[in-house]
């Protein structure tokens, strides 16, 4: 049966090849080849038939199947029998010459079946091909090609026929005339000379060990010498390529006196080829294969060829490349080899002609010239070893080169010589510092990638710089001497800034390694190496550039790891410190970036860090040391004011920590006499400077500025200005503002008991020389320094008791700066800065004279007020931010001054200043002293307690009265407006109770008041007049608001708060608001007039109103109390309002009202029946405290899923869980409510309340308020209601038990399963809602219930579930397969032989359904077959599945598949029918990825069954339904279709 049976299949297959699909060509190939790996005979026997018998098949098809026969025979050509051989043969050389067209694949596929064959049936192979290879007859060019091949894939078989094909080729040689056959001979040829190459270098391996290469010299000689001078000099191009490939091999088997002879025409003739090729690779290639020859023979001519052939070499290296391809790069590589050839024979000679190169000014020869360096110097290091002093001094030329192209050559030089030993010479430094050199070029900006697509700045001369010296310094052993400590001294001087990142991080490496070794190799010899920075130069440098850390690829975080690396060479003690400290600066620096650091922060973490340090020091000559080195260093950063501010603040730090006064007062005054004063950014860092070391040194501090003031530098420096008289004032201002700078500074940080002590003997007697002046930025600074003196003096503990006795003269001068301020405009903060010095003098005793403190007030108020409205634009923005800086200092100053007098008189006062200014005709003046009035009042409001008594009224005039009243509530004159309030209210308070048929007229026009005024203080009075009427009146004003159009405006909100105000009010209008809500049906159904059918739900007016009314009343906070007391009517009320809101319309008149409102943003609330009573139930929550409930159910977007009909089940779930999570104790009377709600006329009321009572028992806090039993028996009794909804609700709640009380479901064991039967027999849907909630619920119930319960209801479930595997809805098929899974999980001993045969039935299913285009059903799948496998006791099968059906993990199927068919073949081969047939129905399946698994399925089985099992397979059935899926539109299909026609060759 083997035969036809095998023919059979290979027919099936052969006859799909034509399919459309690419890739299921290649499987319907990989099958042919599947088939061959067991039956190679007769599957070959079968494809040479079926080619035979389809003579018209297309050619590409053809092709295929050879294709396939040559995977065949190279996999088992040894199992081939002769006359298989033979007949493959025949048809391949049959195919190989059917056309005349040259290098077909058709042709190709042939020669190479011939050449599988040919690897042990080499003779019939040669003999076949021998026969189309005739003597004086041209052949075809397959057999030239299959010839070439058979010689390259089998060389030890072919040479020895390679004499006679030789003998018989070369006089073929003349008779091709075409082109592309003088090609496929010089393939030949070259392919011939290689295989003989190979067999002469493994001689000793080869049959025949006599073989020698003269034996092949005078054909090959004959061969080179037709080629040499009849083809080379073709004008084919391609033919000249590959006569030149051909050479290169051939020259190696010349005999040594014809190839010394033929050198002299042979190198001129290659090397001008270049002239006439782009493409030049196989040229190179020929070329130093033709070298290597020479050199084998030790030429003489080589030497007078040499010459030439470097500068025709050079001249390739030096071509522009045009793009980086692989032929190119290949070309380069070749040409590359040519040289490394030529330095092994004649090294000299190629130095002293590459080496003169590198002086040349032509970018290109340079460039080709460093190249060719940088490769001889990797690949021929044992002839360049004794020429590393040339080499290193011909460098320096090309190290002053500034093209970038050279430079990136040089630096790969460099590169390649620190591998081999070139830095360790004499003059290697100077390599180093050009790589530290390159390093720092400022950083490229970013580009657009180049043509090729390369990153144009990875490739830069920086960028390959920076990765030299790391992959330089870490990679290469050799280079650790020379590069430590040497590198060190690149990182203070100021050229080499740009390269202190990548200079950080080798030396961190380096460092690193020293410290691995040992602590002598680590630490530096200062005294031995000279140039090195000392250890305070060392930590200057990296503590000022870190302060700066994102600059140059973050070399804050590199410098400051180098210093936490370096500390043992910085001292001794910092290690541990620094151990701690260090990481902390570095994680703040990885958790921003550039955009989001703050520098004023960060530079505060640094300084502290220093701070810490020097205690951690404590030695005073080494601190005093660093100061002076960081005095040393200023000049070096003159080009970067931040970094050098922040050096000045270092030194005032290491100052301060100095304990030597003599040298604090000499870099003090150093600092002095060099400050560069014209600098803003200096004069602030000196400033900081001076104000942190008077922390601890200010008597030395102030001295040293009192001993510059006199000094001889100060007045040189002032009359050396004096000679230029254009700007001699201004240098001397600038001098002395610096001063003052510093005099403020210094007053500020200094100890405040200290600094009280000085302040006017010292600080401020040096300030006051300078009043007289007109420059502004003196000014500017002379303000400033004030106001932080004036800060400092309030801010001291003994602040109060300090008498300044030179405040009001410091408060004159004040008030003359402000003065002198133009009035037209504002351009700086002198007067800002100015009165805010003025706000903390004024609390100084002794207090200010009152006409010291008018003309203050009127001075300040005047330089203000009167200033002209900002202009527009940018410098717009800017004064605007400056006038609103300057009116909150006017607003700090008066009301200081008002503290100081918090009278009605002092009030009148600032009224009287204020007067004028609002009264001005200019409304921005006008504008101005309002707002400043305002805030003064405000001011005085807070600091004084009115209190007024109301009035008594005659009866007979209270209604008239009090409209009067309420007319004169939005009086323009607030004090009428207040005194009415005030009757209002009493009037109300003591006769409201004769008022009740009033009632809607005073509170429509209260409304109407509110409606057209706009005054604030209305709204509060109408407040408190509603309810004064409500306490009296409570359902007549609460009928009256509910009459309000709806939607309530803003006013009428604000009015239903206001009944919130009292418990008892508060409880009435609730509990009338419930009544109004239910007293009439919630909605109306009517059918929308166009559309004729659909019924719509409109919500009736009444119930709406009050929900609103609701939602206001308990958003007030008063209202808590109250509503604590009625929350579970509330609750149930408006929780069942929502349920029967949902989808229910507003009126029609109502929606263009909600619209218009919505576009005009008045409306106060939304006005949707069911969103107004989500928020009356979210304001409930959050006035009882429930806050939590609100937060946890908005988190899970529970609000949202309320108001959708969708959604409106979970949304209630979510409710629920949440008060069972933080409301437990409120849930006993909530429950009670809703209890009642079981026969509600409403289905959808009853639907909330079961899914909320459901949800209920998913939480233990049931159990603790001894809810479960009740709770229990209310959903039970609901299983009989009509609506399948809340049945299925039920059997939630039911199954809910598994997670709120596991441990009472045994107990209710009986109840439960019986609930959960019925529903899977619930309607005769076939996807019943209710059947699907049932197999939800037991899959949460199974590992719970009692044995015995289950029993009873195993078997039956197991058989109502199993046609829901392959249900349409995904929901169905999920659960349905989860609970198999449950159900195998918890199936009892006694039931296992029961329940196996439904393990064996699930067992098609459940694999193939891992491939259900829905992920929720693989995973129940996995989880399925995870549960179902212990019962088949295969312990094998059980470590598949638990290793690749892990969750989560994404599953390799044909990898598992196959695992898993192998295992049930193993242990169940009986079973091999039956699985088969279950596939066969899914052969079937409408989901294309099952469909294509069950055949897949199928091979795996027939795969791994044993041959004798064949029996239980009906072959005919299964071959054609496989027939069929090889037609089957999905090309995945058709392609797992082929492959299991392959696999059935088992059962052959």
């Amino acid at each position: 049966m083997s035969r036809p049976y095998i023919k059979k299949l290979s027919f099936t297959l052969l006859d799909s090849i034509t399919d459309k699909d690419p890739m299921v060509q290649e499987q319907v190939c990989s099958a042919l080849c599947s088939l061959g790996e067991a039956q190679p005979d007769e599957t070959l026997r079968a494809c040479e038939e079926y080619l035979r018998q389809h003579d018209k098949l297309a050619h590409p098809y053809r092709t295929k199947i050879l294709r396939a026969m040559e995977t065949i025979l190279s996999s088992h050509i040894h199992d081939l029998d002769k006359d298989t051989a033979s007949a493959v043969i025949l048809l391949a050389s049959s195919e190989m010459t059917r056309t005349k067209e040259l290098d077909c694949d058709w042709q190709q596929a042939a020669s190479s079946v011939l050449v599988a064959v040919g690897k042990r049936f080499t003779n019939q192979v040669m003999e076949e091909v021998l026969n189309r290879f005739q003597p004086g007859m041209l052949p075809h060019s397959s057999v030239l090609h299959t010839l070439a091949n058979l010689s390259m894939s089998n060389a030890f078989d072919m040479v020895p026929f390679l004499p006679s094909i030789l003998s018989t080729m070369l006089p073929m040689l003349g008779m091709a005339k075409q082109d592309a056959l003088k090609v496929v001979f010089c393939c030949a040829l070259q392919h011939f000379s290689e295989s003989i190459l190979e067999y002469l270098a493994n001689l000793d391996q080869a049959p025949d060990p006599t073989v020698r290469k003269d034996t092949f010299g005078a054909d090959i000689f004959g061969a080179y010498d037709f080629l040499f001078h009849h083809w080379l000099q073709s004008r084919d191009a391609k033919l000249r390529l590959a006569v030149v490939a051909a050479l290169g091999p051939m020259s190696h088997l010349l005999p040594s006196e014809r190839l010394e002879e033929q050198l002299p025409k042979l190198l001129p003739a290659v090397l001008g080829l270049y002239k006439k090729h782009a493409e030049t690779f196989q040229i190179s290639k020929s070329l130093g294969q033709i070298l290597e020859a020479a050199v084998n023979v030790s030429s003489r001519t080589l030497e007078v060829q040499l010459e030439a052939l470097l500068v025709a070499l050079h001249s390739q290296i030096c071509v522009p490349v045009e793009s980086s391809s692989p032929l190119v790069m290949n070309s380069q590589k070749e040409v590359l080899r040519c040289f490394t050839v030529l330095a092994c024979c004649s090294p000299d000679r190629l130095l002293a002609f590459l080496l003169p190169r590198l002086d040349t000014n032509n970018e290109r020869l340079r460039v080709g010239t460093l190249q060719i360096l940088r490769h001889i110097v990797n690949s021929a290091a044992a002839q360049m070893e004794i020429k590393k002093p040339f080499i290193l001094s011909s460098m320096r030329l090309p190290l002053l080169d500034t093209n970038d192209k050279v430079k990136r050559a040089v630096v790969q030089v460099i590169s390649a010589m620190a591998h081999h030993g070139y830095l360790e010479q004499p003059g290697g430094e100077v390599m180093v510092e050009y790589i530290v050199q390159q390093c720092a070029l400022p950083a490229e900006e970013p580009q657009k990638p180049g043509p090729d697509g390369e990153d144009l700045a990875a490739d830069s001369v920086r960028a390959v710089s920076i990765r030299t010296l790391y992959l330089v310094s870490t990679t290469v052993d050799r280079m650790n001497s020379v590069l430590w400590p040497y590198l060190l001294e690149f990182l203070t001087p100021v050229r080499f800034t740009g390269a202190l990142t990548p200079l950080c991080r080798s030396l961190v490496h380096l460092a690193l390694k020293r410290q691995e070794a040992g602590a002598d190799d680590f630490l530096i010899q200062y005294n031995a190496n000279a140039n090195l920075p000392s250890p305070f130069a060392l930590t200057t440098r990296l503590l000022v550039v870190s302060s700066n850390p994102y600059l140059g690829d973050g070399r804050g975080a590199a410098s400051l790891r180098l210093l936490k690396v370096m500390h043992q060479n910085i001292h001794p003690l910092l290690g541990q410190r620094w151990e701690t400290t260090m990481p902390v600066l570095l994680e703040y620096l990885d958790e921003h970036t550039e955009e989001t650091l703050s520098l004023k922060e960060w530079e505060e973490k640094l300084l502290v860090f220093l701070r810490d340090t020097l205690i951690m020091v404590s030695d005073n000559v080494w601190i005093c040391q660093l100061s002076q080195e960081m005095c040393k260093q200023l000049p070096s950063y003159s080009g970067t004011p931040q970094e050098k501010n922040f050096l000045y603040k270092c030194i005032g730090t290491t100052l301060g920590a100095a304990s030597s006064k003599e040298v604090v007062r000499k870099h003090l005054r150093e600092l002095l006499e060099t400050a560069r004063y014209q600098e803003e950014t200096e004069k602030e860092g000196l400033a900081c400077c001076f104000g942190i070391c008077a922390i601890t040194h200010l008597e030395d501090t102030l001295a040293q500025l009192e001993d510059f003031v006199r000094s001889d530098v100060f007045r040189k420096s002032t009359s050396i200005f004096s000679i230029f008289k254009d700007r001699s004032e201004h240098e001397v201002e600038k001098l002395k503002s610096s001063l003052i700078l510093c005099y403020g500074h210094v007053a500020a940080q200094a100890p405040r008991e200290l600094m009280l002590a000085k302040v006017e003997s010292d600080i401020l007697r040096s300030i006051f020389q300078c009043f007289n002046t007109k420059d502004p930025a003196l000014k500017l600074c002379l303000v400033q320094s004030l106001c932080m003196v004036s800060q400092a003096m309030c801010s001291g503990a003994q602040a109060s008791s300090f008498h300044f006795s030179r405040k009001a003269e410091l408060v004159a001068q004040m008030m003359e700066f402000i003065r002198a301020e133009p009035q037209d405009y504002l351009r700086t903060p002198i007067r800002k800065k100015a009165m805010l010095a003025c706000t903390y003098l004024v609390t100084l005793e002794p207090a200010l004279e009152e006409q010291t403190q008018a003309d203050v007030i009127h001075s300040c108020l005047h330089s203000v007020m009167a200033l002209p409205p900002g202009p527009e634009g940018e410098d717009g923005v800017c004064q605007e931010s400056l006038y609103l800086d300057t009116v909150c200092a006017l607003e700090d100053l008066l009301t200081s001054l008002l503290r100081q007098n918090m009278t009605p008189q002092g009030l009148q006062i600032m009224v009287e200043h204020l007067s004028p200014w609002i009264k001005s005709p200019r409304g921005h003046e006008r504008a101005r002293a309002l707002g400043l009035g305002a805030c003064l009042l405000q001011f005085f409001l807070e600091h004084l307690q009115v209190s007024v008594i109301a009035k008594r009224l005659p009866s007979d005039q209270l209604i008239s009265l009090l409209l009067t009243m309420f007319e004169s509530l939005g009086d323009p004159d607030k004090n009428c407006s207040r005194a009415a309030t005030v009757m209002i209210n009493c009037l109300l308070k003591e006769r409201g109770n004769v008022l009740l048929e009033k009632v809607p007229e005073i509170v429509s026009v209260l409304r109407a008041k509110l409606r057209d005024t706009q005054e604030e203080h209305v709204l509060p009075a109408a407040q408190h007049s509603v309810y004064l009427l409500a306490s009296q009146h409570c359902e007549a004003v609460v009928s009256s608001l509910l009459g309000s159009p709806l939607p309530f405006d803003s006013h009428t909100c604000a009015l239903w708060r206001a009944l919130a105000v009292e418990p008892s009010l508060t409880a009435q209008v609730l509990e009338l608001l419930l009544e109004k809500m239910s007293k009439d049906v919630p909605f109306k159904e009517s059918r929308a007039f166009l559309l004729g059918s659909t019924a719509d739900r409109v919500a009736t007016l009444l119930p709406l109103a009050a929900t609103c009314a609701l939602n206001e009343v308990l958003s007030a906070p008063s209202s808590g109390t109250v509503v604590l007391e009625l929350y579970p009517q509330l609750f149930v009320a408006l929780l069942l309002r929502v349920s029967c809101t949902v989808g229910v319309q507003l009126p029609r008149n109502l929606q263009a009202k909600e619209r218009k409102s919505t576009s005009l943003a008045k409306a106060a609330r939304n006005l949707d029946p069911c969103s107004s009573a989500v928020d009356a139930l979210q304001a409930l929550l959050l006035r009882s405290g429930s806050q939590d409930v609100l937060r946890c159910v908005e988190l899970e977007g529970g609000w949202e899923l309320l108001r959708t009909s969708a959604g409106h089940e979970d949304g209630v779930a979510q409710l629920a869980s949440s008060m069972a999570k933080y409301a437990g104790p409120r849930l006993p009377l909530v429950m009670k409510a809703l209890g009642c709600t079981q026969n509600s006329v409403y289905e959808i009321q009853r639907v909330t309340s079961t899914a909320f009572l459901a949800e209920l028992l998913s939480s233990n806090v049931v159990n603790d308020l001894m809810l479960l039993e009740p709770l229990l028996d209310n959903l039970t009794a609901r299983l009989k209601d009509s609506s399948a909804s809340v049945r299925r609700l039920v059997l939630r709640g039911l199954a809910n038990m598994a997670s709120g009380s596991p441990d009472k479901v045994q107990a209710h064991g009986p109840q439960l399963m019986t609930a959960m039967v019925s529903g899977l027999d619930d309607g005769d849907e076939p996807h019943s809602l209710v059947a699907l909630e049932a197999m939800v619920g037991l899959s949460r119930l199974l590992d719970l219930v009692e044995p015995w319960d289950l029993r009873l209801v195993l078997l039956h479930t197991t058989i109502r579930i199993r046609p829901f595997f392959d249900s349409e809805k995904v929901e169905f098929r999920t659960a349905s397969i989860r609970l198999f899974g449950h159900l195998n999980k918890a199936c009892p001993g006694e039931c296992e032989d029961v329940f196996l045969e439904q393990v064996v039935g699930g067992l098609v299913p459940l694999l193939l359904h891992l491939r259900d285009p829905q992920v929720p059903v693989a995973s129940a799948c996995k989880f399925a077959l995870c549960m179902c496998v212990p019962h088949l006791e295969c312990a094998e099968l059980a470590a598949a599945f638990y290793k690749y059906l892990q969750e989560g993990r994404s599953v390799h199927f044909g990898e598992f598949l196959n695992s898993t068919c192998k295992h049930l073949m193993h242990h169940f081969p009986d079973l091999l029918g039956r699985l088969v047939s279950t596939n066969l129905f899914y052969f079937k399946s409408s989901w294309d990825d099952v469909r294509a698994a069950a055949p897949m399925f199928t091979g795996f089985l027939v795969l791994h069954a044993e041959p004798e099992q064949r029996t239980q397979v009906d072959l005919e059935q299964l071959i054609v339904a496989l027939q069929l899926l090889l037609k089957d539109p999905v090309p995945g299909v058709r392609e797992k279709a082929a492959e299991t026609l392959g696999r059935l060759v088992k059962f052959a």
